[in-house]
């Protein structure tokens, strides 16, 4: 896949990309809602707990996948320089939803996040698009792995949201390659969220990151890859 410029993005394999798919909304949803259903049971498993998936958490990350779907349906770059800020937009869809009066009471924290976003000396976006540019030729599994490994490590790219960003981030990554988007499910829970928590607490240089950050990503990379669902696949 290519983007607007013509020339392959950040985010895509220069060896070549499949064509892109596009996302079963109403199987993403069911799969929220049953991870919902059995999210008290799993949070008990957690070394850190997480805040339960309520409605209004499942309606905006619903509501990001359709962003995600309709991105990739246009051949819609993210990581280009002039399309930057609907990275900002799917952060702020997945903390309001697309609300105007809760974008309204958000504005001032949707400001400072965009400081971050771009000014952030040892992260920010600048990061992850270097990290896509360096590793290019990866797999999607292991592209997408390590762009929510750059958005979730110290400093975090976001203010807010940055799981829930980051996975559809992920998931964005895979369906411009032909592969199904990442959903959390009760089936990859565990799996998704002990990963997660380890590049929280890990910072994006230094020695300590030398050594662990490349194991995590291969942990994130195969998860990605066998808990890949074609039912999230629109037919």
């Amino acid at each position: 896949m290519r983007g607007r410029s013509g020339e392959a993005g950040p985010g895509v394999s220069r060896s070549g990309s499949r064509r892109p798919a596009r996302i079963a909304l109403g199987a993403v949803e069911e799969a929220l809602r049953r991870t919902q259903a059995e999210f008290e049971e799993i949070n008990a498993q957690l070394d850190a707990r997480r805040d339960p998936l309520d409605d209004r958490v499942i309606a905006n990350l619903v509501a990001g996948y359709a962003f995600v779907d309709a991105a990739v349906a246009h051949g819609f770059d993210l990581f280009a320089m002039g399309n930057l800020r609907h990275l900002l937009e799917l952060n702020a869809i997945v903390l309001c939803g697309v609300n105007r009066d809760r974008r309204a009471a958000y504005l001032s924290h949707a400001e400072a996040t965009e400081r971050r976003f771009y000014e952030e000396r040892d992260g920010g976006i600048r990061d992850v698009l270097e990290w896509l540019t360096a590793h290019a030729d990866e797999s999607p599994w292991g592209r997408a792995a390590g762009a929510y490994a750059q958005v979730l490590t110290k400093p975090q790219l976001f203010i807010e949201g940055n799981h829930r960003t980051g996975a559809l981030i992920m998931s964005y990554i895979l369906l411009r390659d032909g592969q199904p988007p990442f959903v959390l499910t009760p089936e990859n829970a565990l799996g998704y969220f002990d990963p997660s928590m380890a590049l929280k607490d890990t910072p994006k240089s230094g020695a300590i990151t030398l050594f662990r950050l490349p194991g995590i990503r291969q942990r994130l990379a195969a998860l990605l890859r066998e808990q890949s669902d074609a039912r999230f696949l629109a037919a």
